[in-house]
């Protein structure tokens, strides 16, 4: 019998997961559309002849590899990264810089380095624990379940989008659409398996040619857009190729978006398991 597949962090839970420890499921949208379970009709999702759309010259690339090869983007027994979070706001952006220490996605610690104002605060994850240290009044509030939807540090990003652990190989139904424009690439759709709890009827995913993903769209249980994520700045680190920008615009909520760099980045490094506990989250910083 063959062990089963390790489920991991969706792309904006881990993306921070390496270095904030945030991946797909993805920022929470509280609104009427959490209450609403009913999907779309045919009709409305665009439903019909499911066969993909192939120009000539072209293959079509084996969509659970891409599936399989997504879920493991960033996925590392240990890394340290360097990052900044720019938080843009009608008539107001907002720049964090912050150091990060994960072990696979059960673990992880963040530091804000900067503005001074945030500096020292840290955000320990562990399972599906999660607390948060406030320098200013030197004390560690655990977040409680009733928080999980709240936003982390002001940003797009949740705090329930630094626990929340899912398998777009294993957690959705895929298809291949056909070929993508802009960006240009393979559009593959995702649909929520019916026992699969969270907050997305299904995520609409473009593949540029080298496999990594672009652009994702995420659709709400009442198959409404409600947010983008795209997926830029490539480069290759640690022998492997990844994006190493993300922006997330929410749908409906105009001069909004959150952008996440990579500063820096190390995969593969041996961390002490000290790190990830209350004691060295309370050391002073």
């Amino acid at each position: 019998m063959t062990a089963p597949r390790r489920r991991v962090a969706h792309i904006m839970t881990a993306m921070l997961a390496a270095a904030v420890l945030i991946l797909l499921s993805v920022p929470a949208v509280c609104d009427d559309s959490i209450a609403s379970q009913g999907h779309a009709t045919e009709d409305e999702s665009g439903g019909g002849d499911s066969s993909p759309i192939v120009p000539p010259g072209y293959t079509a690339p084996d969509v659970a590899q891409l599936l399989r090869g997504f879920d493991d983007l960033y996925d590392s027994p240990g890394t340290v990264a360097l990052s900044e979070i720019t938080i843009v706001r009608p008539g107001k952006t907002r720049t964090m810089r912050m150091r990060s220490w994960s072990k696979g996605e059960e673990k992880a610690l963040i530091v804000i380095e900067t503005p001074v104002r945030d500096a020292g605060t840290a955000t320990l994850k562990v399972g599906n624990n999660l607390w948060n240290y406030l320098p200013k009044i030197s004390r560690v509030i655990r977040v409680p379940p009733s928080m999980m939807m709240g936003s982390w540090m002001g940003s797009d990003m949740t705090n329930d989008d630094l626990v929340r652990e899912s398998s777009y190989l294993d957690d959705y139904a895929a298809e291949l659409i056909g070929r993508s424009d802009d960006p240009p690439g393979w559009k593959v759709r995702l649909d929520a398996l019916p026992d699969v709890p969270g907050l997305w009827n299904r995520i609409e995913v473009v593949f540029s040619d080298n496999g990594l993903p672009a652009r994702l769209q995420f659709f709400d249980r009442k198959d409404r857009l409600s947010r983008t994520m795209i997926l830029e700045d490539v480069k290759r680190i640690g022998g492997r190729l990844v994006p190493t920008v993300m922006r997330v615009i929410p749908e409906r909520e105009e001069g909004r978006s959150t952008e996440f760099r990579y500063l820096s980045i190390e995969f593969d490094v041996d961390l002490d398991e000290g790190m990830f506990s209350l004691a060295y989250l309370e050391r002073k910083r």
